[in-house]
């Protein structure tokens, strides 16, 4: 039997809707994304700032890039009722939205930057999720998102040695033959080339791609991880700057 796409839909908010699915990513990505975004805002005394951050799971990204972007309006959404939940307590502005279906509850061209951090890659329609994105945002409006990278320097060793990289997924049930014990949901992963051309040709322009270190590698690979950031196409996590043109 053939299963349906709205079945397929069905399945995939239920797996999220799992309070054991993780919703936070690492620090030292958020921190990097934060500054970067900071440092495109410029601080709030020139004028407050309406920041989405879409996907926000349960808050903890948002509450961690708050201080860097103090006096600035960070709004949470998602469409997760129990990441909502674990959100209010860490954010004062968490609303429900999605980039699906009826759209985020947002006016056209009302937010100055979005937010997007490890979201992509588990998206059915990452295409109409751009549209979406693009509609909220103002004309130059910045576009902070941040993805896992097929190419990181090890999944290149990996797949060279006949191994299923690292953040693919075969199954929402278990992992099978890549390393990790973890299912997160990934449907879709981006090299740096692959994320640029995606990316323009929603709309965008990029501004900058920084690399950043993933928090599941092993403790004695951290410092390799960490050299790899200084080559973007290389690093574990793609972090990439664009605007609204």
């Amino acid at each position: 039997m053939t299963t349906t796409a709205p079945a397929r839909r069905t399945e995939l908010r239920d797996f999220y809707e799992d309070p054991a699915v993780p919703v936070a990513s690492g620090a030292a990505r958020t921190l990097r994304q934060a500054r970067m975004l900071a440092a495109a805002l410029g601080p709030a005394t020139a004028g407050p700032r309406t920041v989405l951050d879409l996907g926000c799971g349960d808050g903890t990204a948002a509450a961690t890039a708050a201080p860097l972007l103090a006096g600035h309006r960070i709004v949470g959404v998602d469409w997760s009722q129990d990441a909502l939940r674990r959100a209010h307590a860490r954010l004062p502005y968490a609303v429900r939205g999605e980039l699906g279906g009826g759209g985020l509850p947002f006016a056209t061209g009302s937010a100055d930057a979005v937010l997007f951090s490890e979201v992509l890659e588990h998206l059915v329609d990452p295409d109409a999720a751009l549209d979406e994105i693009r509609r909220v945002l103002r004309p130059g409006g910045h576009l902070m998102l941040s993805t896992p990278n097929l190419a990181a320097w090890y999944n290149r060793v990996l797949l060279a040695a006949g191994v299923q990289p690292v953040f693919s997924e075969v199954s929402l049930r278990a992992v099978h033959g890549r390393p990790g014990r973890e299912v997160v949901g990934h449907l879709r992963l981006y090299t740096a080339r692959a994320l640029r051309q995606f990316v323009t040709a929603a709309g965008f322009e990029t501004v900058r791609l920084r690399g950043a270190p993933f928090h599941g590698v092993p403790r004695a690979l951290r410092p390799l991880d960490r050299l790899a950031c200084a080559v973007p196409p290389a690093a574990s996590i793609l972090l990439l700057h664009a605007r609204r043109t």
